[in-house]
């Protein structure tokens, strides 16, 4: 039985993780049928964004029980194993070139905070709690750390990897974890209203941005990345999408992906 409910509705494809029973916690058989997800979508020009969700009280609470009891046996070589399909998944939603959106309805604890990190954006109940609970086990939030360090920032991460102090929504939301907390009855019209606006926006254009936050975020300013972001600007105002949409607003009319 799959651990994903895949759905799709006006180029928006919703991936619902839907193990309740053990709080969506992951094991290998999720980390890769998660990976496949992603890297199918990946190719699917239908796909305008992407909305990673969950069903139950909780959206993901990391390592499931008996995958960790598998893992305690596990040599270094099959640690080193395991931990590489890990990175390869949140690689796979990291890289999506669809924007994705993390529709978080309840509580995410240590490997489920990478997914959220992973995502684009994410929107939050504000009553789901978060928690980097690793050292509290003896180990550390290494494979899902370039993720989460650029949600939260390095302030934020020394406090919480350190401490494993479990943090409400509005802390997430303060630190830049997640972009908006809304009540559970306004969860989906929150996502509908973000995945609206990426699908009334150029294609091309989305996926071009997403790429150039990646490439330019913490980057130094130099030469380099200065004619980086040049081509970047040329490229996209030289491509059919951009011509449209720069005449579309010119001539005072909708863009041709929006007819």
């Amino acid at each position: 039985m799959s651990a994903l409910y895949i759905s799709i509705q006006g180029g928006v494809q919703t991936i619902t993780l839907s193990r309740p029973d053990v709080r969506n916690a992951f094991n290998d058989e999720v980390i890769a049928e998660l990976k496949q997800a992603f890297l199918a979508v990946a190719q699917d020009a239908s796909v305008r964004c992407v909305v990673l969700a969950a069903v139950g009280p909780a959206f993901c609470a990391g390592a499931d029980l008996n995958w960790m009891r598998r893992m305690a046996d596990y040599t270094r070589d099959e640690n080193l194993t395991d931990a590489g399909e890990l990175a390869a998944m949140l690689r796979a939603i990291y890289e999506c070139p669809q924007p994705t959106i993390a529709r978080v309805q309840g509580d995410v604890y240590a490997g489920g905070m990478g997914l959220v990190a992973a995502c684009d954006m994410a929107v939050s109940v504000d009553t789901a709690n978060y928690c980097l609970s690793e050292v509290k086990l003896g180990l550390i939030p290494a494979t899902i750390s370039p993720y989460v360090i650029r949600a939260m920032g390095a302030r934020a991460a020394h406090r919480y990897f350190l401490t494993a102090e479990r943090f409400g929504a509005a802390e997430a939301h303060r630190i830049g974890f997640v972009h908006e907390v809304v009540a559970a009855d306004a969860l989906d019209a929150k996502v509908a209203e973000l995945t609206q606006a990426l699908v009334s926006a150029s294609p091309h254009a989305v996926c071009a941005c997403k790429k150039l936050v990646q490439d330019v975020a913490e980057r130094e300013i130099n030469d380099a990345l200065v004619r980086q972001t040049v081509e970047g600007i040329a490229d996209i105002r030289a491509s059919s999408e951009g011509k449209e949409g720069v005449q579309s607003f010119l001539q005072k009319r909708k863009p041709n992906w929006l007819v």
